[in-house]
């Protein structure tokens, strides 16, 4: 086995009160991509600050192979006095890099190198500093968030781009596709300490899941025996002094144990205050259009949203996504066509840039207004630090300043503001930033069970699959197209919709010159016998791929499987994600035959 890139060894760091890490371990080998993942408030970006060198631990030693690169990408990133981003970019080049490679991967990312770096968007300082430790070609990226605040098609570049490097990867993200794609295998950190396996994030939620019932088992035996050795403290035979004392011994060292035991974390309690139910129709829009000057941001569109309808909103940054938002909602009038919305309509709004908060004020303030210590939720008082609680805010955190909150905290902050007010439409502008995966677990829950309307602008592909029932998407110049289902099912109808226009599947952009070349589906020609075989055998090869699933989920399903066996839950582990696979890839075959069967017949 390779020696690894860099590697951390009993790391400790305490910021007063509990430690925030205790004794970690992590290392990484060249070419390995680990997901790190943990809560909000884990630790997560302090660790991979004392694993770039920028914090010292209290305890602990950080080693990386002499020679090997390391590039660093933080939250929020520091552009120091760099006049233009390629200036910026440049600067992070060795004298034997290639100084082309910054020029080239900001025009990748959409940017021309003249910017200006303090005068950037959320979106636009996040593609600068992905060029910035892109351009070296390091041994081992340090990636945090690297996906917040990009659009889809950057973020799919992104994915890409990382897949092709032999860097290794240490990644923290809340995007599960973006983890899906990449990882190989999954540190988990957890109170203060980390658990790996060589797995990727695909694996990880049914193996945390075992690990803590495993873990609850183990403190049900603690407290048992911690009841048996007291009922024998108080009733046992006098005599045998000794022993006695050895067991007395036992025992403290037993509620010693249980005391220092830590818990893991609640869970966010979140529910929208919800309003009287709104009319059947919410929105309708017909022929809506909206330009600034010569450009055209919205070219009449029409959408009937009703109650109940979870809608989403996807395109590029600049797209118009939130100019769409405003006129569908009344925030913003069109130039033409009409807006009509629904009786009783209460809404309540996300906003993702989070310039409504005060950075000066308290946490406490932020919820109420500065307004004494109850907050009003749903129309009933409710006390701050009772709020505060249901998203995982600690009490002691009630007077901490607004600008010394974490991203995931100012994220849960808002929600929290958003929620307490009744609606019963709710507009989120990427309410996924920052948050991390059981607070997004909570808001998914929540928004299945909201009794209103949703609209909800996001870039997070997995969240879009489970949350919306139709998706709205730019075409350019303009046009927006509803599709119905979520993220994948507007990809594969964008594609039967190309395919039936231009005879073509949708390819990837490094395909596209080979694909134009070949001939036409739809041109007259009959299918070939593998075509004729796959379109007939596929159906009953998914029957079994699907039968195959549902027996080895039977085996998963045993909750004490891990811990009897854990080369069956490994091996079984491993066959369903290759059956999904197959599976999916089947289903995609079977869907592109069909269709292209269904042409030849109607050609």
């Amino acid at each position: 086995m390779a020696p690894p890139l860099i590697q951390l060894k009993d790391i400790k760091l305490t910021f007063g009160g509990t430690p925030l890490l205790s004794g970690v371990e992590l290392n990484v080998a060249p070419s390995e991509r680990v997901c790190l993942i943990g809560r909000n408030g884990s630790g997560k970006s302090t660790l991979l600050k004392i694993a770039a060198g920028l914090i010292e631990p209290d305890g602990g030693t950080r080693f990386v192979q002499p020679g090997a690169t390391v590039r660093y990408l933080p939250q929020e990133p520091d552009f120091g006095d760099h006049k233009t981003t390629l200036a910026y970019v440049e600067s992070g080049l060795a004298p034997g890099d290639d100084q082309h490679q910054a020029r080239y991967l900001l025009e990748q990312l959409g940017l021309t190198g003249e910017e200006n770096p303090h005068n950037l968007s959320g979106g636009e300082a996040r593609r600068a500093a992905l060029a910035y430790v892109l351009a070296p070609s390091p041994d081992i990226l340090l990636l945090d968030e690297p996906t917040n605040h990009l659009d889809l098609s950057t973020i799919e570049w992104l994915e890409k781009e990382l897949d092709s490097r032999r860097s290794a990867l240490v990644i923290i993200s809340h995007d599960r596709r973006f983890l899906t794609n990449l990882s190989r295998s999954t540190a988990w950190l957890d109170r203060g300490k980390i658990k790996q396996i060589d797995r990727g994030f695909a694996s990880f939620e049914s193996w945390r899941d075992e690990v803590l019932a495993e873990e609850e088992r183990d403190q049900h035996k603690l407290d048992r025996k911690i009841v048996d050795e007291e009922h024998w403290l108080r009733h046992g035979v006098s005599g045998r002094r000794k022993r006695n004392v050895k067991r007395l011994a036992n025992l403290h060292t037993l509620r010693d144990q249980r005391r220092n035991y830590r818990g893991t974390a609640g869970t966010a309690s979140l529910a929208a205050a919800e309003a009287e139910q709104s009319g059947k129709l919410v929105i309708e829009a017909k022929g809506i259009t909206k330009a600034y000057g010569d450009r055209v941001i919205v070219d009449n569109f029409s959408t009937r949203i009703q109650r109940g309808d979870r809608l989403g909103i996807i395109g590029p940054n600049g797209a118009g996504k939130t100019t769409l938002v405003n006129l569908l909602t009344g925030g913003m009038q069109p130039d033409s066509g009409a807006v009509r919305l629904g009786a009783n309509l209460e809404t309540a709004t996300l906003d993702q840039h989070r310039e409504s908060l005060d950075p000066k004020s308290t946490l406490a303030e932020a919820l109420t207004g500065g307004r004494g210590d109850q907050i009003m939720v749903g129309g009933k008082p409710k006390h701050v630090v009772g709020y505060m609680k249901d998203f995982l805010f600690a009490q002691e955190q009630r007077g901490t300043p607004v600008e010394v909150l974490s991203g995931g905290e100012r994220g849960r902050l808002m929600l929290a503001r958003a929620l307490a007010k009744p609606s019963n439409l709710l507009v989120l502008d990427e309410p996924t930033n920052d948050l991390d995966l059981e607070t997004l677990d909570v808001l998914e829950e929540m928004l299945g069970d909201y009794e209103g309307t949703v609209i909800l602008i996001s870039h997070d592909r997995d969240f879009l699959d489970r949350v919306v029932t139709s998706v709205i998407a730019p075409e350019g110049n303009g046009k927006w197209t509803e599709y119905a289902g979520g993220y994948s099912d507007m990809l594969t109808q964008r594609g039967a919709d190309l395919k039936r226009e231009t005879g073509k599947t949708q390819a990837p952009a490094e395909k596209k010159e080979e694909r134009a070349a070949a001939p036409s589906p739809a041109s007259k020609r009959k299918l070939s016998f593998n075509e004729k075989h796959a379109l007939e055998t596929l159906p009953k090869k998914m029957e079994t791929l699907q039968a195959d699933i549902a027996k080895l989920q039977r085996v998963l399903d045993d909750p004490n499987l891990y811990a009897k066996d854990r080369k069956k839950f490994d091996d079984a582990s491993a066959a369903i994600a290759k059956a999904h696979e197959e599976l999916s890839a089947s289903e995609e075959r079977w869907l592109e035959l069909e269709m292209l069967r269904e042409e030849i017949e109607q050609a």
